[in-house]
């Protein structure tokens, strides 16, 4: 099928990465114990924007250059570093406590940056281009292969049921810290938590390249 081989082992292969604990994962779960089923949900909209952007890029063998120059892949490497360690310092600043959004619910513009955050938190996380680079060759015969086409359609499935598990898994964390997050001190202690692990994400991911 369009070049492709042994979809299905793409499928299974692709749904136990994904529900294998990530830097993705960690970020849904944290928006969404932290800020509501919503705000989870758009932190996932947002994850799967910049997953499908790397798809594109993949596709279209613009990745290529990213894994073959170091300037390149050095600097979207700490543009990611920087911007976690930046969403955690703003959250351990903030005096506001981040459950008072889900009590006058959460305004469109406080969604709209949470969906952007998330589609930055992909995006300039190199190892997902080199992942999408590196996997969806395994699953393609280069004889039958014309055109970017299979490598979007095993993209977009990849991302498809990476979305599909991360919505859950907003839905019932946020479900199951309901209770807790409408109280007032709970609230705080979270807030700096969550800035400390978005910091932790930052600093696991430098050392993970090194």
């Amino acid at each position: 099928m369009l070049g492709i081989e042994n979809y299905f082992g793409f499928l299974i292969a692709g749904i136990v990465l994904n529900i294998t604990p990530g830097s993705d994962t960690i970020y849904v779960l944290t928006r969404s114990i932290t800020q509501g089923k919503k705000a989870g949900y758009y932190s996932v909209y947002g994850i799967t924007t910049g997953g499908l952007i790397h798809t594109l890029l993949a596709s279209l063998g613009l990745s290529v250059i990213l894994s073959k120059s170091a300037t390149a892949f050095m600097v979207v490497q700490y543009s990611g570093v920087a911007y976690l360690v930046y969403l955690g310092i703003r959250m351990l600043t903030d005096k506001s406590s981040v459950f008072e959004n889900t009590q006058s619910q959460i305004e469109k513009m406080d969604l709209n940056k949470i969906y952007k955050q998330g589609v930055f938190t992909n995006l300039l996380n190199p190892k997902v281009a080199l992942f999408f680079l590196a996997f969806l060759p395994q699953f393609i015969n280069p004889e039958y292969v014309q055109g970017a086409t299979p490598f979007i359609l095993l993209g977009l499935t990849f991302m498809t049921t990476g979305a599909i598990w991360c919505l859950f898994l907003a839905h019932s964390s946020s479900m199951l810290t309901e209770a807790l997050r409408n109280n007032e001190k709970f609230g705080k202690v979270m807030q700096r938590l969550s800035g400390l692990i978005f910091i932790g994400l930052g600093i696991k991911l430098l050392i993970e390249w090194y």
